[in-house]
Order: structure tokens, then sequence, then C-alpha cells
């Protein structure tokens, strides 16, 4: 597949429907206008690439849509340099949205066939994240830590202690928490020992997958 003119202007389209959904970010905007999100989708769904809806991808995952990658996103606060955790790769998209910003990012994914796909991919597109990392999502990834943002991409039927420590004093933690739908969660880091908690509505994500090796 290519990107073409056509591609071009879809997206410039999906940035003004997001922007009237109340997107304000414009670097996640002009991210959302630079990343072929067609090139993250099975061929057989590459007209409905720009929609703002989520779409099925190997191993029974889903790309989220499109205003969800923006909301978690802004959420987050990214500033350029910023080291952020990605739990689930999943296709690579949000990845890619998290590195136009400008943040060198670590991402977990815990579906094999996900991580060998997504991987080949963000290298043949020239995304280049700090680390790609086949594991479990729940134990964070500590050699790393602290971190300025965490970006959970699953259900999380509970927030993971390890993401909790592995935040700077300052950093924030976006987390989708519950079984169906989930309530989009932000923990903001205040101290060593202290966490702020706001909750931004109802979402839907497939669940965050625990380690069963």
């Amino acid at each position: 597949m290519k990107d073409t003119f056509k591609h071009q202007g879809m997206r410039k389209q999906l940035a003004d429907v997001l922007r009237k959904k109340g997107i304000k970010d414009a670097a996640i905007l002009k991210a959302i206008e630079t990343i072929p999100r067609h090139l993250y989708l099975d061929s057989s769904f590459e007209s409905h690439a720009y929609q703002d809806k989520a779409f099925p991808i190997a191993a029974n995952q889903t790309i989220s849509q499109p205003y969800t990658v923006a909301f978690q996103s802004e959420l987050l606060r990214i500033k350029s340099g910023a080291n952020i955790l990605e739990i689930g790769t999943g296709s690579g998209y949000q990845t890619a949205v998290l590195l136009e910003m400008g943040a060198k990012v670590y991402s977990i994914e815990r579906q094999q066939e996900l991580y060998k796909k997504t991987k080949l991919l963000l290298s043949k597109l020239g995304y280049r994240p700090k680390q790609l990392i086949f594991g479990d999502g729940y134990k964070g990834l500590e050699e790393q830590a602290p971190f300025d943002g965490i970006i959970v991409t699953a259900g999380a039927p509970f927030v993971p202690k390890p993401l909790l420590s592995q935040l700077k004093v300052g950093g924030r933690l976006v987390i989708p928490v519950g079984e169906d739908p989930q309530i989009m969660t932000l923990f903001t880091r205040t101290s060593e020992k202290a966490f702020a908690k706001e909750e931004f509505g109802e979402f839907r994500f497939v669940p965050l997958l625990e380690d069963k090796n």
C-alpha cells in the first residue's frame, strides 16, 4: 500500500473531526495528520482507516479509535524528550503518535505475533522507539524507570502497582480501569508516596493480558 494525496487529505479531515470533539494539543493533531494510519490496518479495512473508529488487527486485538489515541495522549501532557512507557504496543499507531510528539518511547507488547509484526512495520515506516519489548505490561519496565508518563492501551481490571512506582514525581499514568466499559483514569505522582487521581468517563478497550508463561 502507498500513502497518496487522497490519504493525506483524509488525515486532515480526521484531525478536523478530533478538533471538533475537543482535542486541542497541536502536536497530537499534527501527528494524526502525519501518520499513515491505513498502513497499520489490514488492507481490507483501508477504506475505513480515517474514520474515527476502532478496527480489528492481528491476535484478536484492535487499533484504538483515533479520538481515544488523541485523548490519552493529551492526558499525558508530553513534552519533547519525555521518557514514556507504553503498555500494549498493539498496531504501533499510538507508538508512532508518541514518537511524532517528540517522546522517547519504551513499549511493551504481550502478544508475540503482534510484537513481531509491529516491530517490522514501525522500522519500515522509519519509527524508532528506544525499546520495543515482548513481555508482561503489568510489570512495567523497572530498568528504564522512572518515567515522565505511562500510557496503558488496554483495559486493566486493576491498577498495577509497578506502574505507579515507576513514575517520576510529577509523572502521569493514563490507564483505562475496569472490565467493560473501562473508566479512563489519570494518576499524577505528587510525591514519593502520594498520587492524585482523576476520572474521565467510559471507554472500551480489549483486556490487558497478564503473562501466563
